[in-house]
C-alpha cells in the first residue's frame, strides 16, 4: 500500500523569494515608486507570517541587491530609511514569534547607524528557533561566491588548508546561509523569469516558480499556490494523480484556516 506523504514533507524547508514589482505596482496606481516599496513591506509581513504558520524552516527575501545602488539616489535613500524603520518596528514582533533574523550580504556599505540596528536585531533574535528569516541586503550571488573563494584562498595562504582539500562541501561552508538547509523553492514575483544574481550557488537544485503577481499583491493564496506547484514537482513519493490531488486539497484547506 502506498503511504501518503505528510503535509510537512510537502512543504519546502527553505523558500527564497525575489520580491519584484514594487515600482510597477505603484506606477499602476499613479504613485511614486517609493509608495510601492512601503506597500511591499506589508507583503513581507504576510510572507513571514505564512512561513511561520506553515512550518517553513528558512525564508530568504531578496530586499536590496548590490546592483540596486545604481537606482535614483532618492529611491535608495527611501529604501535605507524603510529598512531602518522596519528593523526597529518589527524586531520585537519577530522575537515574540520565535523568529530568528539574519541579514546576509555586504553590510559595510550601509551607514554605521543602520549597521548598529542590524547587529541589535540579530543579537536579540539569535536564539529563536521557529523560523529563520534571512534578509538579503546589498547582496549578490557572484559577490557571495567570490567572497567564499577569498576566504579559502586566505586559508591556503596561511597554510591552514591545502588547495587539494577544497571540495564543494567545504566551499559551501564559506557561503552565506551555510548553516541552513539549501533552498528547495525559489519564487520570483513580477513576471520576470530570471534569478538576477540571487543565491546562485545555494539555489543550484531549487525548484523555480515565476508568478506575474507584483510583490505588494503577494498574499497567502499566491504563496500556497507556489507551494502546491512545488509539491507536484516532487516525484519521489510515487503518488497517483488522485492521491496527489487529495493531499493538495488538504494542504490548501490548512492554508486557508
Amino acid at each position: 500500500m502506498t503511504t501518503l506523504p505528510s503535509l510537512q514533507q510537502l512543504v519546502p524547508k527553505h523558500v527564497a523569494i525575489i520580491m519584484d514589482g514594487n515600482g510597477r505596482w505603484a506606477k499602476q496606481r499613479g504613485k511614486l515608486r517609493t509608495f510601492g516599496h512601503k506597500a511591499g513591506a506589508e507583503a513581507v509581513r504576510r510572507a513571514v507570517a505564512f512561513a511561520r504558520r506553515n512550518g517553513i524552516q528558512s525564508l530568504t527575501l531578496f530586499a536590496f541587491s548590490s546592483e540596486n545602488w545604481q537606482r535614483p539616489e532618492k529611491e535608495v535613500s527611501v529604501l535605507m530609511d524603510l529598512f531602518m524603520t522596519v528593523l526597529k518596528r518589527e524586531v520585537k514582533k519577530l522575537h515574540e514569534n520565535n523568529i530568528k533574523l539574519t541579514i546576509i550580504g555586504d553590510t559595510t556599505r550601509f551607514s554605521e547607524r543602520l549597521q548598529r540596528q542590524i547587529r541589535t536585531a540579530e543579537e536579540k533574535t539569535a536564539a529563536n528557533t521557529a523560523l529563520t528569516l534571512n534578509i538579503a541586503a546589498n547582496y549578490g550571488g557572484q559577490w557571495d561566491i567570490a567572497n567564499a573563494a577569498k576566504a579559502l584562498a586566505q586559508k591556503v595562504e596561511d597554510k591552514q588548508l591545502r588547495s587539494s582539500d577544497i571540495s564543494t562541501e567545504l566551499f559551501a561552508q564559506q557561503l552565506q546561509l551555510a548553516e541552513q538547509p539549501s533552498p528547495d523553492l525559489l519564487i520570483r514575483t513580477g513576471g520576470e523569469c530570471r534569478i538576477s544574481n540571487f543565491i546562485l550557488w545555494q539555489a543550484a537544485y531549487a525548484e523555480l516558480y515565476f508568478t506575474p503577481v507584483l510583490w505588494p499583491d503577494f498574499d497567502d493564496q499566491t504563496f500556497s499556490q507556489a507551494i502546491a506547484e512545488f509539491a507536484k514537482r516532487e516525484r519521489r513519493f510515487g503518488l497517483t494523480s488522485e492521491q496527489l490531488d487529495s493531499v493538495m486539497q488538504t494542504l490548501e484547506t490548512r492554508v486557508e484556516e
